[in-house]
């Protein structure tokens, strides 16, 4: 049985640590707590089994600019299953999980930049179809976007801006 709930003080240890676990280096890890630390995570989440935290999930906010407009979104990312449990199912019910919440605190649209196979079965698309891009090169079929409110992408257009804390990554 998974529980998924948000983090809480005592779990950041943990978190780094499954981070640096299953990321297989210390720049993910770094990345969810400089995020923390400027007070820059719109959510974060820990997928508990038999009282250990075996997933993490964060979310940042993004800007998306044209020459018009700014619009404010959602980054996710990144996202970690402890090795012994990836393939179980964590991942998919910390996103669904996550995007759920971030929908409910009335957010339009989420960024990823991912695996292809993977967040499409989530709606993701390619940012590409609707004209937003990254403001760093990433092969077109990773850099994807979720519409949460009907008709959010409609006059969206522009370049994605992430927290600069991605810069370090």
């Amino acid at each position: 049985m998974i529980r998924i709930r948000s983090e809480l003080p005592e779990d950041i240890e943990a978190i780094y640590s499954l981070n640096q676990e299953a990321f297989e280096g210390t720049a993910e890890a770094n990345l969810v707590n400089s995020l923390r630390s400027s007070n820059a995570m719109t959510l974060s989440l820990v997928a508990i089994k038999n009282n250990e935290i075996v997933g993490h999930i964060a979310f940042s906010p993004v800007t998306i600019e044209s020459d018009q407009t700014t619009v404010n979104a959602v980054g996710l990312g990144p996202m970690a299953v402890s090795p012994g449990f990836q393939r179980s199912g964590i991942g998919s019910q910390l996103v669904e999980e996550g995007l759920n919440r971030i929908r409910s605190a009335g957010h339009d649209l989420v960024i990823v930049l991912g695996h292809p196979e993977y967040y499409p079965r989530f709606g993701f698309v390619p940012a590409k179809k609707y004209g937003i891009r990254w403001e760093h090169d990433a092969p077109e079929e990773a850099f994807m976007v979720k519409e949460l409110r009907e008709g959010a992408l409609k006059e969206v257009r522009g370049t994605v801006k992430f927290r600069p804390e991605f810069n370090e990554v």
